[in-house]
């Protein structure tokens, strides 16, 4: 172990994190702010990448006073999808950026379908035509703005995922890149060339002169301006969001797998160097080995998790604090059958159905708001065993276990209500903010912390167990339950 302390940049949906982590596994200095959501229309969902920014720097140089040490690196870790359109001279954004969750191009995505794309997609990508991934996102911003169209063109603009904006802005405008993670979600990476590909750039009318270039996780991004963080310090390491939290949980090598709950909850299973093709709703994506150079994972997303306690707090006001949720659920014997289908943003996987809407069935005159938090705690748990069936479906696998970080994994009764579900141990480590830890473990590979992925797993503890505790019957009941909800959900749009 070298010694030293990391910067870890988390730039999440709803805000930014700064974590300056030592070599000793200690969180030393820590910051967080909130950010605006921006909802134009129905399905649409932006943010202002500037604000973005303002937050992320803020909560940096918090985070830095607070430790008091000196910084050796800077990982960045990021909301993955979400696209930004800005000039690389002033590094002004050019509008607002279109957010993961947003769906506006949902017909795009059905006439691509149609045009008989989705296979080439596919074995290219390993992802689906979905409104969920940047590349028709990018399309629709040119085909909406002819203006911004030419620039691209032209190559007077520059395009990139929430990390590529980071970068820029960090390095003041002298490096535009991203990682292997980041890209492989943008619908214009080729798995197997490691790099962009020609016929996807034509597709989605994206000039290849415009877009970030594509270093290994672990790696050289530039170095920090003194204005901006108020240090000169390398950035050393950059992953999407899911792929930061694989690598902080110690999933390394092929067979170990994790649940991240944040706005949405992501299950990743990393398959080692082999490329695992899905057959049953899933994702292909890269990953990162023990030295954050290229792996592949199967990926699972559920578009709302943590959110739904969020909409429950700010959109109806049920919940004060989204932490009551837990004392609410324990106050309930049971669910009562109510269930809620948190599709506010469409089904992903295993189901991709981005016409899918909310719906709360089992209501009476006896349900209560605690029902109705209850039943958005145990929908993360429902949408996890789908993603987990698929996941053993395709590789071949029983699961053993589950490893879970992101903030909704604080709460002990939805851990083991998830336990009892899945019909396995449910471990979560002493800092669930492994999203942020994998961003620091890359960038502290890079400048020397840790002096190998050993000595940064081993600055860690091991966490807490939760163990199944629920008889088969009590769980098929509550699962057919939520199948039910399920299907009644898709009927309201058309199909099952």
């Amino acid at each position: 172990m070298s010694g030293g302390a990391v910067l870890a940049l988390d730039q999440g949906t709803t805000g930014s994190a700064a974590l300056v982590v030592s070599a000793e596994g200690e969180v030393l200095g820590r910051a967080y702010s909130e950010f605006a959501q921006h909802f134009p229309r129905p399905g649409w969902v932006e943010h202002d990448a500037e604000e973005i920014w303002t937050v992320t720097a803020r909560v940096a140089r918090e985070a830095i006073a607070a430790a008091g040490v000196e910084v050796a690196g800077v990982g960045v870790t990021n909301q993955r999808e979400t696209v930004v359109v800005w000039d690389p001279e002033t590094l002004e954004p050019l509008r607002r950026a279109i957010v993961w969750q947003d769906r506006r191009t949902a017909a795009l995505c059905r006439v691509l379908e149609e045009a008989g794309y989705e296979e080439m997609v596919r074995r290219r990508t390993g992802l689906l035509l979905d409104p969920y991934f940047s590349g028709t996102k990018l399309r629709w911003i040119f085909e909406d703005d002819p203006d911004l169209a030419a620039r691209a063109r032209s190559g007077t603009l520059a395009v990139g995922t929430i990390d590529s904006w980071l970068v820029a802005r960090l390095t003041g405008g002298a490096v535009h890149a991203t990682d292997p993670t980041n890209a492989s979600r943008t619908l214009l990476y080729d798995l197997d060339e490691g790099d962009w590909n020609d016929e996807l750039l034509d597709l989605m009318g994206v000039p290849r002169r415009i877009l970030p270039e594509i270093r290994p996780s672990s790696g050289d991004f530039g170095v920090t301006g003194g204005d901006t963080l108020g240090i000169e310090v390398p950035i050393g390491g950059v992953a999407g969001d899911q792929q930061a939290a694989l690598y902080g949980q110690g999933c390394w090598e092929a067979g170990t797998g994790k649940c991240t709950y944040g706005t949405g909850a992501f299950l990743l299973f990393n398959t080692g160097p082999e490329r695992v093709a899905s057959r049953h709703g899933l994702l292909t994506t890269a990953a990162c080995d023990a030295h954050g150079g290229p792996a592949f994972a199967l990926e699972g997303s559920i578009f709302v998790a943590g959110a739904a306690i969020q909409w429950l707090r700010d959109g109806l006001g049920i919940l004060e604090h989204a932490a009551d949720s837990e004392d609410m659920a324990r106050s309930l014997d049971g669910n009562d059958g109510v269930y809620l289908v948190p599709a506010f943003v469409g089904l992903g996987a295993p189901h991709w159905r981005p016409d899918a809407r909310g719906t709360i069935t089992g209501l009476t005159r006896g349900t209560t708001r605690a029902h109705l938090v209850r039943a958005a705690l145990e929908a993360m748990a429902y949408g996890t065993r789908e993603v987990v069936d698929a996941m053993e479906r395709d590789a071949g696998w029983r699961a053993r276990g589950l490893r879970v970080d992101g903030g909704a994994a604080k709460n002990d009764w939805l851990m083991a209500f998830t336990a009892g579900i899945l019909g396995v141990p449910v471990r979560r480590p002493e800092m669930v903010e492994t999203t942020a830890l994998g961003a620091a473990g890359l960038a502290g590979l890079r400048t020397g912390v840790w002096g190998g992925p050993e000595d940064f797993a081993a600055a860690f503890g091991s966490g807490r167990t939760f163990e199944c505790e629920m008889a088969s019957v009590e769980r098929e009941a509550l699962v057919g339950g939520w199948e039910a909800a399920v299907r009644g959900t898709l009927a309201v749009v058309g199909g099952s």
